[in-house]
């Protein structure tokens, strides 16, 4: 049983200094619980909501019958994602991005990691010249946004597929592959996967993986906060992650075939 043991270490000018280690019961090579609930908003041609622990994302799927300036007349499609975060994701109350009329950075290389991702598993000319939209609006975050984003983004973007497949607007299947992302990072010299915030906010490491059904690295993102790490660390995090976004892909999978198999269109879950 892992515990997270919150001890005093240094109160140096008025700062208490801790350190934190795992617990909640969860192993280092444990993931969150996890639930993916499919059609979550039934006007979208594909959505869900997904839940990594205190984490939680709705993921939208729209379909947009027309392409960019740069891809018309080219006889392919197109997949993007925004991705946001509602004012009290957090602990204490962000400002919209829409109030200051801009983006921030971290907003904007998130969105595009999703985007990159999705469209490596998507034959774009099998979709045609239209486009696909994945929204991904933070609810709640703990940690982990990014990687869940990408999770539930896949399964809001099958389902938007297959909706486009039955109302005989595209014959082929675009989808080539099934991918699924995770997070990653080095605490107390420790490998662990899945960090919440109170992990995240103090590893020395931090990484995101994201990886196809057949193991293959679609993108990572590894960053040392501290010192360097070694390759040997390196393969401990890859290692976990590609467990975890082994059993990731299997209840995608469930969540999809579940909500294939509902006639009625109900909203369907998969719980990890």
């Amino acid at each position: 049983m892992y515990i997270y043991l919150i001890t005093f270490t240094e109160f140096s000018r008025g700062i208490l200094q801790m350190t934190i280690r795992r617990f909640l019961e969860r192993k280092a090579n444990e993931v969150r619980d996890v639930t993916i609930k499919v059609n979550y908003n039934p006007y979208a041609e594909g959505s869900c909501l997904v839940k990594f622990g205190h984490t939680h994302i709705i993921c939208t799927a729209s379909v947009d019958e027309s392409v960019p300036p740069f891809l018309r007349g080219k006889g392919k499609g197109w997949i993007t994602a925004e991705y946001g975060m509602i004012p009290r994701s957090t602990h204490s109350r962000m400002r919209r991005e829409a109030s200051s009329r801009q983006q921030n950075g971290r907003t904007q290389e998130i969105q595009r990691l999703i985007g990159r991702s999705l469209r490596s598993v998507v034959d774009l000319k099998k979709l045609g010249e239209r486009q696909i939209i994945i929204d991904c609006d933070v609810l709640q975050a703990d940690g982990g946004t990014r990687t869940a984003a990408i999770t539930g983004g896949y399964v809001a973007l099958v389902t938007a597929i297959n909706h486009l497949i039955a109302s005989k607007k595209i014959k082929n299947n675009p989808i080539i592959n099934q991918i699924a992302a995770i997070s990653c990072g080095i605490l107390n010299d420790q490998a662990l996967v899945d960090l919440d915030y109170a992990e995240d906010s103090r590893a020395e490491v931090d990484a995101n993986f994201v990886m196809t059904i057949d193991g293959k690295l679609v993108e990572l993102q590894s960053t040392a906060e501290g010192a360097p790490f070694t390759r040997e660390q390196f393969s401990d995090m890859l290692d976990l992650s590609s467990q975890a976004i082994e059993k990731l892909i299997v209840l995608q999978s469930n969540a999809i075939e579940n909500y294939a198999q509902n006639s009625s269109k109900k909203s369907t879950d998969a719980v990890s």
